[in-house]
């Protein structure tokens, strides 16, 4: 990193620095979930959860928006654009392709966060690209971008559930003693999406899929 250049070393008087929120590189992370109170504290609402932890770190509101909530967070030289669709999670990629062409941002400015039953309860990985294993959020989002080919932080819920007891499952609440362990867990992925934006998914991939 040319340190003289970012403290303004070197430069002449003359030249134009530019505008700072011009210099702001935009990410925008989904975090997907069911909008409603029934759907408060619910597995499938993992995404929403991590939203509303980094938004109440960094003091910041969710504040009404099309196609969702945002607020808009800033780390360093980048500022994270929270998603929360208010679509429902079946329409997920309506609210991300709307705002990927607002914004104009490109497909590796793009980071989801998903519920997943394969991992077990509290594991957090970073994907680059991927399928979408069943889910129907993913799924509504490969449709509408055309690819799958864009990154995913999957939440681990486990998958404690009968044979044909995935949907009361993911929509049933976490119980309290997982609940007791979520602030640790959410600080831990609050890091991974930071870091995606930061260093990029191959940093955040190597220091947090363990």
């Amino acid at each position: 990193m040319d340190w003289k250049r970012l403290f303004g070393f070197g430069r002449k008087k003359t030249e134009n620095t530019g505008n700072k929120e011009n210099d702001m590189k935009k990410f925008l992370i989904t975090c997907l979930g069911n909008i409603g109170s029934e759907y408060v504290g619910t597995r499938h609402n993992a995404g929403f959860m991590l939203g509303d932890y980094m938004a109440e770190e960094a003091g910041v509101p969710f504040t009404s928006c099309r196609y969702g909530d945002m607020a808009k967070i800033r780390v360093k030289n980048c500022e994270l654009m929270l998603l929360k669709p208010s679509t429902y999670m079946n329409l997920s990629g309506v609210a991300v392709r709307f705002w990927m062409n607002k914004e104009k941002l490109p497909l590796e400015n793009l980071l989801v966060i998903v519920d997943d039953i394969a991992l077990p309860f509290g594991a957090i990985r970073m994907r680059k690209q991927g399928s979408d294993a069943g889910h129907n959020g993913l799924k509504n989002i490969a449709s509408e971008l055309g690819t799958q080919n864009y990154a995913r932080l999957r939440f681990g819920v486990g998958n404690d559930f009968p044979k044909g007891g995935q949907i009361d499952y993911v929509l049933g609440k976490f119980p309290k003693e997982e609940m007791e362990k979520m602030p640790e867990i959410l600080k831990k992925a609050s890091e991974a999406v930071k870091a995606f934006c930061l260093s990029g998914p191959d940093f955040a991939m190597t220091h947090f899929n363990k």
